[in-house]
């Protein structure tokens, strides 16, 4: 299963703070139709994230009714991103 989608990075003082881009409720949903054979526990989904000429692997996470990508500061700094950005991103499930 694969996406494509820009969103605006958003910071979020969690557990852990982190920034964030938010999957699209359509993709969100779609995502969630098989969760439980992708995920490995809690509604995490393995995922490989590419954008801004990176690539890199992650999870993402459940979070009211979307799921959430984490955007790790190394990518950040070498895509030139900050909180409020609109970035693009491809997902691979």
């Amino acid at each position: 299963m694969e996406f494509k989608f820009t969103a605006e990075i958003f910071y979020w003082r969690g557990p852990a703070p982190f920034c964030f881009l938010k999957v699209p409720k359509k993709y969100s949903a779609e995502i969630k139709g098989i969760s439980n054979q992708v995920t490995y526990g809690w509604g995490v989904i393995p995922v490989y994230a590419k954008g801004g000429g990176l690539e890199w692997k992650t999870s993402l996470f459940p979070k009211d009714g979307y799921y959430l990508l984490p955007i790790r500061k190394l990518v950040r700094e070498k895509a030139n991103l900050d909180e409020g950005d609109s970035f693009t991103v491809e997902l691979e499930i």
